[in-house]
């Protein structure tokens, strides 16, 4: 009761802002999204490939061509939403303005999903590796943010430093698909070996564009034999 009251004296104190186009908000609780922006909300469900989760504009789950190929070396990916305002708006202030407030409401719209109930409970939740330099600089990795928020019940399952980004790379967002997959051939590697084999991994990101950075970090797990990795990330980009 005493937590309510201060809680409604914090708001009328301090209002709530929505995030994205700052409009006043009746509540602090997440998703700090207004209606108008929240109707912007893009969620990812079927149809879609059973394999690597790319959504279809029609018909029922199937392979799509990049799966039939044997494109992907992880077993399983899904993704929450399409990769647009607001939730571009939100992972950009995440990644390069340190905007931490975004976390639960990012959290609460992939909840809101249903995509987070898709995974089988894993053995170990690996979150795709910053460079030391980069994650220096930005004093996070917001894939292990995101990871811990979006799976808490899974949380001392996180391996953090497990998997290692060894080189400083472009940044993938200015390069087309194959300068992607050139861009990452050996920048990851695994800090101790023998603790995959027969493991069911948890791959997560923020963002799924090409696959590129995914399909490396499962390549390099893939060398542990693990019995499957499986790949979550918030949003999901259709801009190859």
């Amino acid at each position: 009761m005493v937590h309510t009251y201060i809680k409604a004296l914090h708001d009328l104190l301090f209002p709530p802002q929505c995030l994205c186009c700052e409009q006043r908000l009746d509540t602090s609780r997440p998703p700090l999204i207004c209606p108008s922006c929240r109707d912007n909300l893009r969620f990812i469900s079927s149809p879609l490939c059973i394999t690597c989760g790319m959504p279809f504009p029609g018909g029922e789950d199937h392979l799509c061509g990049s799966c039939l190929r044997n494109h992907y070396l992880f077993d399983y990916a899904r993704s929450a939403l399409f990769y647009q305002s607001p939730v571009s708006n939100l992972l950009l202030a995440l990644k390069f303005s340190n905007a931490t407030s975004a976390v639960p409401t990012l959290k609460k719209i992939a909840e809101q999903s249903g995509m987070l109930a898709h995974f089988a409970v894993p053995d170990i939740i690996i979150p795709v590796p910053l460079h030391i330099g980069r994650l220096r600089e930005r004093g996070f990795n917001q894939a292990l943010v995101l990871a811990r928020h979006c799976f808490p019940q899974w949380r001392t399952l996180t391996h953090a430093s497990l998997l290692v980004r060894t080189k400083a790379t472009s940044p993938q967002s200015s390069l087309s698909g194959q300068q992607r997959r050139q861009n990452l051939k050996g920048c990851f590697q695994l800090s101790r070996s023998g603790l995959l084999t027969g493991k069911k991994i948890l791959l997560v990101d923020d963002v799924f564009t090409t696959g590129s950075t995914i399909n490396e970090c499962s390549r390099v797990l893939r060398r542990e034999k693990p019995k499957r990795i499986e790949v979550f990330t918030v949003a999901r980009s259709l801009q190859l």
